[in-house]
């Protein structure tokens, strides 16, 4: 069974691509695919029905508007009993990873985390040491919960079938949601953007009152439609806010186009954006790491080339976001 978080009217990347990794992961296993949609508003869950899926179930409740994990494991729970799933796939969100593991705790099955690919019913591979080697792993036992990387799988194309309502009530948690804290932008979120452009500590100017300025980035990024995206060495020092942090410890994302803007290259970092399809990096030290991950690299100033690139970009009129 897939479990999916959905709100609004469309499934987000991250949903159809957990999609597509069940659908191999039951053609795997020759089992019939489950999927349920849970969240506080969920007519998208007609989209889930695609091919490979052979039912669709969805469980609402307002209770669903904050991510309490323990709601989710009650959820999951009820899901896996009608359903009769002895596997449970969902993506590596920050709410799956709360309550995916207590789920497993609870029905005594095995766990393996932020999968890459789908090996056999049993086998899957994943990354250690922050990308720079891939584990192949086979889980033991008769049940197997699993996370798998988004960024991993393609998405698969919105389906259309019908839904059904499964009974749920939402029980009483010692865990409260106090407040959410983020930023509001009308540029496209980084988990859903084609195109990134992120900045690191080359964004660092001496004359400037705050030390550092990162409006070539961002111009950059406004040029194509794109996402602002940081190092972590950028967010530690206060630069920008923690959201837009890309790397292990940040966000992970595979958009159609990855500029890295004076960013070095440490492993930590190119863990969360080397699934980009294609990989731009902008640096003066042309022995920085991020040019062995690069498709493309220019060896400047980004203080210099990112006003010059937008001129090229606005001559053309090119914008791939």
């Amino acid at each position: 069974m897939a479990l999916l978080e959905v709100s609004g009217e469309q499934l987000n990347g991250a949903a159809r691509s957990t999609l597509a990794a069940a659908v191999q992961l039951a053609q795997a296993a020759g089992v019939e695919l489950h999927v349920c949609c849970i969240g506080s508003d969920t007519q998208s869950a007609a989209q889930a029905a695609v091919d490979g899926v052979h039912a669709v179930h969805t469980i609402t409740d307002s209770a669903f508007e904050q991510p309490v994990a323990e709601l989710y494991v009650a959820a999951a729970l009820t899901a896996a009993s009608a359903s009769q799933a002895s596997i449970l796939v969902a993506p590596a969100s920050s709410v799956a990873r709360d309550y995916l593991p207590r789920v497993a705790e609870a029905i005594g099955a095995g766990m393996v985390t932020e999968a890459l690919s789908v090996e056999g019913p049993r086998r899957f591979t994943r990354a250690l040491w922050a990308g720079s080697a891939i584990a192949t792993v086979e889980a033991q036992g008769a049940r197997l919960a699993l996370t798998i990387q988004p960024t991993a799988f393609d998405p698969v194309a919105p389906g259309e079938g019908p839904t059904s309502s499964l009974a749920f009530q939402a029980p009483s948690t010692k865990t409260r949601f106090v407040e959410f804290s983020g930023t509001v932008s009308a540029r496209p979120s980084l988990g859903d953007a084609d195109v990134v452009v992120s900045g690191g500590r080359g964004c660092g100017v001496a004359d400037a009152e705050t030390g550092f300025d990162f409006s070539p980035v961002e111009n950059l990024a406004d040029s194509l439609g794109g996402a602002v995206g940081a190092s972590r060495a950028v967010v530690d020092a206060n630069w920008v806010p923690n959201d837009r942090q890309v790397g292990q410890t940040g966000k992970t994302v595979a958009p159609k186009l990855y500029i890295a803007c004076g960013i070095s290259g440490a492993i930590q970092h190119v863990a969360g954006m080397k699934g980009s399809k294609t990989i731009v990096a902008i640096n003066k030290d042309p022995e920085a790491p991020i040019f062995q991950v690069a498709d493309y690299g220019l060896v400047a100033d980004l203080h210099q080339a990112c006003p010059e690139l937008i001129e090229k970009i606005a001559g053309a009129g090119l914008k791939v976001g």
